[in-house]
This record gives C-alpha cells, structure tokens and sequence, in this order.
C-alpha cells in the first residue's frame, strides 16, 4: 500500500517538492498547475491515481502547500524533460518522462519493484 502510493505521488512529482530557498530563477514554460495521473503496470503496487502538481521556476512540488504523506522534488528543463524524486521514510520511486505544450508522458519505478507510466495535463 505505501509502495503504490509512493509510486503514484511520484508521477506527481512530477507531481515531487523542494522549498523555496535560495536565488529565485526566471518562469518557465512549463510552470503552473499540473494535473498528473499515475498508473502501476508492474511490481505489487496497482490502480491508476490523479494528483495536483505545481511547477514553479522549473522545480517539481505539491500543487497545495503543507503537511503531504510524501515528499516531491525534481526538475524540468527548458526542453520539456522532467526528472522527479517521490519519497517516504526509506520507500521512494523516480520518474522521468517529458512536457510539451500542455500535456506530458513518462514512465516511473520504484526500487521495491514496481513501475508504471503517467500522463499529465496542465491545469493553470
């Protein structure tokens, strides 16, 4: 059950989220709220899950601020490709996949196992 939710708040980092310190850097492209979905195709984990996901400055975080089950961080890049951390306690899943225009694609997995795909679509 951890597992799956991990994996699943892992494409959401897209849907994954760092603070705000340091220099703060120009908007980008692909900043906003995302609506990402994630689906486990193999390992124990299973099911499909939708999660808000903001983009600020090209970092990965939780589209609404405060206490989360697990924690966000990654990346976009100006082309698009997006790198993303889930994590919780010692569990975590990376995903890796890209954004253009309004919509994006990736895969994600997990060290237990378990892997899938997400689809994202930009919300604001």
């Amino acid at each position: 059950m951890i597992a799956r939710n991990i994996g699943a708040g892992l494409l959401i980092a897209l849907s994954v989220a760092a603070g705000t310190s340091g220099p703060v850097s120009a908007r980008t492209a692909h900043d906003g709220v995302w609506s990402v979905v994630v689906t486990a195709e193999s390992g124990t984990c299973s099911g499909s899950y939708r999660y808000p996901v903001a983009i600020i400055n090209g970092s990965v975080r939780h589209a609404e601020p405060g206490e989360q089950p697990f924690n966000v961080r990654g990346k976009v890049g100006a082309d698009g490709r997006l790198s993303v951390e889930v994590s919780r306690g010692d569990l975590r899943a990376v995903g890796t996949g890209r954004l253009s225009g309004a919509s994006g694609s990736g895969t994600w997995s997990s060290p237990s196992g378990c892997a899938g795909r997400w689809q994202a679509a930009r919300r604001g």
